[in-house]
């Protein structure tokens, strides 16, 4: 019987935390403090990469055993990356923009363990239907756009002003679980249906 192993989630984001309970993967929580700025000419599956990494590093620094997983969801129209509104009116900027329209999904996870890490990025279009600027003050009212790249989550209120998913919807989400399962087994963490995540022997099982 190989042990169960300390997973920390390196992310202070509800919906990852739901992910990862859903499927059974035990966990403490601790949210990396890192800058989020975009560098000059940066694209957006590399800068999305680049953080999901330097969370994932950040927190691997103080707990060097542990696993860490770490994400970073960033969504992306006419080649511009829009994070999370600074405001109400930033909200309704966002959602304008998407409305009756598609974009996409860009969502880096970043694995680390033992001074190892594994990362990759999923991209998903989705297409949000066309919405009325009194839908738009009505949704941006229930504070769910508040705290979600885009301005928008598909899991809650958003689900009804998202017409179409082509890709991941997990990714959609915040955390692509195939993906995250595939890179736990990268640095030989195995995942178990009844118990989580546990150490495959230290070998490489990809």
């Amino acid at each position: 019987m190989h042990p169960s192993l300390a997973v920390i989630l390196a992310s202070a984001s509800p919906r990852r935390r739901e992910l990862l309970t859903l499927i059974g993967i035990a966990h403490d929580v601790r949210p990396a403090d890192i800058d989020e700025s975009v560098f000059p000419n940066e694209a957006p599956a590399p800068h999305a990469e680049r953080l999901a990494r330097a969370k994932a590093h950040a927190v691997a620094a103080e707990s060097p055993h542990a696993v860490i997983i770490a994400a970073d969801t960033i969504v992306v129209v006419d080649g511009d990356i829009l994070g999370k509104p600074q405001d109400a009116a930033h909200a309704a900027v966002m959602l304008r923009r998407l409305a009756g329209r598609e974009h996409t999904v860009y969502t880096a996870i970043a694995v680390a363990r033992d001074e190892r890490t594994e990362s990759a990025v999923e991209d998903v279009r989705v297409t949000m239907r066309a919405l009325s600027d009194a839908e738009i003050a009505e949704y941006i009212a229930t504070g769910e756009p508040m705290d979600k790249a885009g301005a928008y989550g598909i899991q809650g209120y958003g689900a009804t002003i998202v017409e179409r998913v082509d890709g991941d919807y997990f990714s959609v989400m915040g955390l692509g679980l195939r993906r995250l399962v595939e890179l736990l087994a990268r640095l030989g963490v195995r995942y178990e249906f009844a118990a989580g995540v546990v150490d495959a022997g230290g070998e490489d099982t990809a």
